[in-house]
């Protein structure tokens, strides 16, 4: 038992829901993160965990996950608590579960030619990185191939993925564990005409992310920032948690020297200055240590030996709560996280 606690980093696991295959010690020594507990964040871990079972939940209610909402409200159980119970019940009211094994997106490349958002790949500290570009967004144009609820099907269902197998796969390989992305968000092309629009998209998009999967992002890069933005970023920065802020990296059009030092140029796009140029393009391509065989494991959603067949056809996400410009991505009652968030995988 000493032996495996020393394994853990002297967390305390439960066998009924901790069963990971992969490293599970943060890299980041800070009390809070994954092999770095104190004893009383050990002991709240505990007490977040029976408040729920004691109210029904049997699922989610690993160590890691716990972890995550927690951080997200500073530890505070009850606060934690509420978030999780809130996540929960968007996951019940989409049935996400069912959807995550059986969702198909053949409009993705169509979506991609106006909004391109793809994972691609790994920065140094082995994180996947996650890319956005901005600059052709065109909703109306977009609706004419997908609609508004398919696109926040698949924005959900793409943050399942990257919870497994993607972060798994780069924790295997990078020999502890990883839990946040590296993203970029490329502004080039954004003028005044399609900022409203644009911005509104990011904003109800990040609410997903704030909601229903916290403690994600790990360093975000917003290159091609239009002229004036520095000012706003400015303001901006003063509302939010410090470290959150340490994370965000605002750049012109001269970025390349500081995001090269996050990501390797083979393992960026050329169209950002890197060398890679994946075979029918680097925004389709999915390229990362989850498609390679020596890091890849089944993920907990895929359709286990001797399992009934999926069915042919998923239901799609309904829209929650308000929206605007006809997409909507916020749940009722939305609680604030700790710190901003960029959307996820398209």
């Amino acid at each position: 038992m000493a032996a495996e606690k020393d394994k853990n980093g002297g967390m305390e696991l439960d066998a009924k829901y901790d069963n990971y295959d992969y490293p599970i010690v943060s890299p980041t020594a800070l009390p809070g993160h994954p092999g770095h507990l104190t004893p009383e964040q050990q002991a709240q871990v505990h007490q977040f965990r029976l408040m729920l079972e004691s109210e029904g939940y049997t699922k989610r209610l690993d160590t890691l996950t716990l972890l995550r909402f927690l951080r997200a409200r500073k530890f505070d159980v009850n606060l934690a608590k509420t978030m999780f119970v809130e996540c929960e019940a968007w996951r019940k009211e989409t049935g996400l579960d069912d959807l995550v094994g059986t969702w198909e997106y053949p409009e993705k490349e169509q979506v991609s030619a106006f909004y391109p958002q793809y994972y691609h790949k790994t920065d140094r500290d082995g994180r996947p990185v996650y890319i956005e570009a901005l600059g052709n967004i065109d909703l109306t144009a977009m609706y004419k191939v997908t609609t508004a609820e398919r696109m926040l099907t698949n924005l959900a269902v793409e943050y399942e993925r990257l919870s497994d197998p993607r972060l798994p796969a780069c924790s295997r390989k990078a020999g502890q564990l990883l839990e946040t992305c590296c993203t970029i968000m490329d502004m080039k092309g954004v003028g005044l005409s399609k900022a409203p629009q644009v911005f509104t998209y990011i904003k109800q998009a990040s609410g997903l992310s704030q909601n229903y999967y916290p403690e994600r992002l790990g360093r975000f890069y917003l290159i091609n920032a239009p002229w004036g933005f520095s000012t706003v970023w400015g303001i901006i920065k003063g509302w939010l948690d410090p470290v959150t802020v340490a994370k965000i990296h605002i750049l012109g059009g001269s970025y390349q020297k500081e995001l090269f030092q996050q990501v390797a140029p083979e393992n960026l796009p050329k169209q950002f200055g890197g060398s890679c140029e994946c075979a029918g393009g680097c925004a389709l391509s999915d390229m990362g240590p989850w498609r390679e065989d020596e890091w890849y494991r089944p993920a907990s959603w895929e359709k286990k030996e001797g399992e009934a067949a999926a069915p042919a056809a998923a239901p799609v996400l309904a829209p929650v709560s308000t929206s605007t410009e006809g997409i909507n991505l916020n749940a009722a009652a939305p609680t604030e996280d700790a710190g901003a968030k960029a959307p996820a995988a398209a």
